[in-house]
């Protein structure tokens, strides 16, 4: 049986993806083919070279639909991951890949969600709520930020000492330890 092979999409520090190349590095069924960043990544880069994955650069203009639907037909993707990926996937990538897409988000949604809702942000609002716990929302990705069906959270409690930064300290811990178990699975079930 072939490996699966994923795509990743990426737009940030890249700590998503290097803890999945590396979970997947020994897999005996699920490969990294390919990563796509929109910032220039030198630590990831560094990672895809040393694992033999592709790592291709698109800056941060405007990605157009049919480019990506190429990349990820051209490297024979499978799967496409968003691990920190802060653009909207155009909607005929999400057809061509209708349940294919994985997103990682640093709330439990729907709260906290949408355009615009990323990163220090989400832990901004979530602490500025008043929130007792947050989390960690794994999901398909639709046509719309955020509204993919649920394929997994976890949680963590927030204390009243929190601040944004204690809290994506949590968040942080929760993404390393439960993203790349849950794309494995759903992977790996479909």
């Amino acid at each position: 049986m072939p490996k699966k092979r994923i795509a990743l999409f990426i737009s940030g520090k890249g700590t998503n993806a290097m803890n999945l190349i590396n979970y997947f590095n020994k897999s005996e069924k699920v490969i990294i083919a390919a990563v796509l960043s929109t910032k220039e990544n030198e630590t990831v880069e560094s990672l895809c070279k040393e694992n033999r994955i592709l790592f291709e650069y698109k800056g941060n203009k405007t990605i157009e639909a049919d480019e990506l639907v190429h990349f990820c037909k051209e490297n024979n993707v499978d799967w496409i991951v968003l691990a920190g990926f802060l653009k909207k996937i155009p909607e005929e990538l999400v057809h061509t890949f209708r349940n294919k897409i994985i997103n990682i988000h640093p709330s439990l949604l729907p709260d906290f969600g949408g355009k615009g809702m990323y990163g220090m942000r989400v832990h901004e609002a979530v602490i500025e709520a008043e929130a007792n716990k947050s989390g960690i929302t794994i999901h398909y990705v639709n046509e719309e930020f955020d509204k993919g069906e649920l394929i997994a959270q976890f949680e963590t409690q927030i204390t009243e000492d929190d601040t944004p930064t204690t809290l994506a300290s949590k968040i942080h811990k929760l993404e390393m330890a439960f993203f790349p178990k849950v794309v494995e699975e759903i992977v790996l079930s479909n």
